[in-house]
């Protein structure tokens, strides 16, 4: 199914890279502590070579290649879960591999996947790059620096919860038949919220709360998947 485009070719000698960091007491993370730093990152991230093999993918990718609802590995293998999204994912690794980046939109059921391609070298380096395909974010009352906020605002369990329900996108109506109370008792919530956390509104609310940090929730149970060689990883 995957085609390898042609190689580009060139006499220019790469420079050598500096970081700026002192690696002289180690040569930096090895891998399996690499895989899990990746593996706390809140969105998901896998690594494509130009036939379509996964050469690693972090724990929220493994997740949604699990679940077969918009994409699946075969064989180590990415591919789509219909004909229409595998030819989507192949024009745009294709893309990737000339050096642009896209970006696709899927929408399975009434759950929408974004997936970012990204090129890992110049285009002008004589082998094929590797792509970076990261996915859209889990959904940010999913994301553990949530709770974490709360904490450090001092929020009330009640006041948490009507948090994570501004966050999931919920009306002050809805949060109130929750919640089984007056839709004035929850306006009297958000206050002490917006009091709490120094917000004027909770538009600027759910503003910070998605700038927090993309953290993952300890606790998780994943479908292993083929990656990195072959191994079967699990979280």
């Amino acid at each position: 199914m995957w085609t390898a485009q042609e190689k580009f070719s060139s006499n220019a000698h790469r420079a050598p890279f500096h970081t700026g960091f002192d690696t002289s007491h180690g040569s930096g993370l090895d891998p399996a502590q690499l895989h899990r730093v990746l593996d706390e990152v809140d969105y998901g991230l896998m690594v494509v070579d130009a036939q379509g093999r996964l050469h690693h993918v972090n724990h929220l990718a493994r997740h949604e290649l699990a679940s077969g609802r918009t994409l699946l590995a075969h064989d180590g293998v990415l591919m789509g879960a219909t004909i229409d999204i595998t030819a989507q994912i192949q024009a745009a690794m294709e893309q990737a591999q000339r050096g642009q980046r896209r970006l696709l939109l899927f929408t399975r059921g009434n759950r929408e996947l974004s997936m970012a391609f990204v090129p890992l070298s110049h285009p002008l380096e004589t082998d094929n790059p590797n792509v970076l395909i990261l996915l859209s974010r889990q959904s940010t009352c999913d994301n553990l620096a949530v709770r974490m906020f709360a904490r450090n605002q001092s929020l009330s369990p009640t006041e948490e919860s009507v948090l994570i329900s501004l966050c999931s996108g919920m009306e002050i109506p809805e949060i109130a038949r929750q919640n089984r109370v007056a839709e004035s008792t929850v306006r009297s919530q958000i206050k002490a919220l917006r009091e709490k956390t120094g917000c004027t509104s909770i538009r600027q609310l759910l503003l910070r709360v998605n700038a927090l940090p993309p953290v993952v929730p300890a606790l998780r149970v994943i479908t292993p998947v083929a990656h990195n060689g072959g191994e079967l990883t699990q979280p």
